[in-house]
């Protein structure tokens, strides 16, 4: 089993969503031994936003490119391929500004390629990365979940889940930590609550698992 483990936030040590994708991939390793695990930082490695030289992986391969253009395909197609070779993607997703990190956008812009993730059919938009689960860590520092104007204004997790329903991934599970910032108490509940959720979601995978295999 292939685990493709991503970071997006940009306070290091600071960081909640770093500190629960690891304590997540930690516990999914423990329970689904032989778990080959590859690490993505988009804190320090993201690929560029997409420009006019980041979008020639959308043109016709008969298409005359430049030196710039042919490297920035070469990091799309690297992208693209690493998601695609993933049986579990575990992603740490902070709240910024009420949606993710620009980092882990300028990701998603270089892997939702027509052709390998999706397709488009007279019947509409089909997606073709199904059959791997993908786990979000989300992060917030205020509580959004709570109420309709919470969930109204949060454009994080909707996303999350649009975007790779978009790619035909229909298992995509969500470890929450909210509140964060509103002081020790509700940031010790949260992560508390959080691991509890990574124990049911990482022990709830390995019965499938093993169901699967004694059918």
């Amino acid at each position: 089993m292939k685990l493709l483990h991503i970071d997006s936030s940009v306070l290091a040590g600071n960081s909640v969503s770093r500190q629960l994708t690891a304590e997540l991939v930690a516990e999914w390793k423990r329970t689904h031994a032989g778990t080959q695990v590859e690490y993505l930082d988009l804190a320090t490695a993201a690929p560029s936003h997409l420009d006019t030289n980041s979008l020639g992986f959308r043109l016709p391969p008969s298409a005359e490119t430049t030196d710039t253009q042919r490297a920035e395909n070469t990091v799309s197609e690297k992208l693209v391929s690493q998601f695609l070779a993933a049986d579990v993607v575990v992603i740490g997703a902070p709240l910024y500004n009420f949606s993710i990190p620009s980092q882990l956008k300028a990701w998603i812009d270089r892997i939702a390629q027509a052709g390998r993730t999706f397709k488009y059919t007279e019947k509409g938009p089909v997606g073709l990365a199904g059959g791997k689960t993908v786990i979000v860590a989300s992060t917030r520092g205020g509580v959004y979940s709570t109420t309709e104007a919470g969930r109204a204004t949060e454009h994080q997790e909707s996303y999350l889940k649009t975007i790779f329903g978009f790619m035909g991934v229909t298992d995509v599970r969500f470890v929450r930590a909210e509140g964060v910032a509103m002081g020790d108490a509700a940031k010790a509940a949260a992560l508390g609550a959080a691991r509890a959720e990574i124990r049911a979601v990482a022990g709830s995978a390995a019965n499938q698992d093993a169901s699967r295999l004694a059918a």
